[in-house]
């Protein structure tokens, strides 16, 4: 949701943006003089000696009584969007644990950090995998994985991705009892430094 919610903003963001220097630049280098095109009458910058807000308009709406609230209230909304929007993408999104579907009571819960660490040395045990890093998602009722495999040379990655998903991750969806344990895997390749020849 978060996710969306971002593109959408810093798509809307640019839209604003692009509009707003494409407005200031056609007025700013008086490219209707130049190029012999006329502006619609509602352009808000029609030459080069043109403001954004003339000494009327900054001064328009002072003296009523609404004025100040109103700048001050829709001001104070922008910060706290801001901050919810900022808390948002630093918020911690890992479950610290997963709970366990459980028939009787006590309900069982386990430490996120230690299914992560099991679901990597599982990983990283498999033929082809020289490193494995695993970090799970979601909420602690139905958590998912999210895991880098880094594939030592000459490693067929269809066929680590596949025992990934079989001997790994169906192991780790039925040691926990979950119903089903989504997972999104990249794989890269094995870094090495550049060796001279001759």
């Amino acid at each position: 949701m978060l996710r969306v919610f971002n593109r959408v903003l810093l798509g809307l963001a640019g839209l604003l943006l692009l509009a707003l220097g494409a407005a200031v630049l056609v007025g700013a280098l008086d490219l209707p003089r130049h190029w012999d095109f006329s502006l619609p009458s509602a352009w808000p910058f029609q030459g080069p000696d043109d403001v954004l807000l003339t000494a009327a308009d900054r001064r328009r709406w002072r003296h009523r009584q609404w004025w100040w609230p109103v700048v001050i209230g829709a001001l104070a909304v922008l910060v706290l969007a801001g901050l919810w929007w900022l808390l948002g993408q630093v918020r911690r999104r890992r479950p610290r644990e997963v709970v366990l579907p459980a028939v009787d009571d006590p309900v069982v819960v386990v430490r996120g950090r230690a299914v992560e660490e099991t679901v990597a040395a599982e990983a990283e045990a498999l033929d082809g995998v020289e490193r494995a890093a695993v970090v799970l998602v979601g909420r602690r009722g139905a958590p998912g994985v999210r895991a880098v495999l880094v594939l030592s040379p000459g490693a067929v990655p269809e066929v680590v991705l596949r025992r990934f998903a079989v001997e790994v991750l169906e192991g780790a969806r039925t040691s926990l009892g979950l119903g089903r344990l989504p997972a999104e895997v990249r794989l890269r390749g094995v870094r090495h430094r550049a060796e001279r020849v001759g």
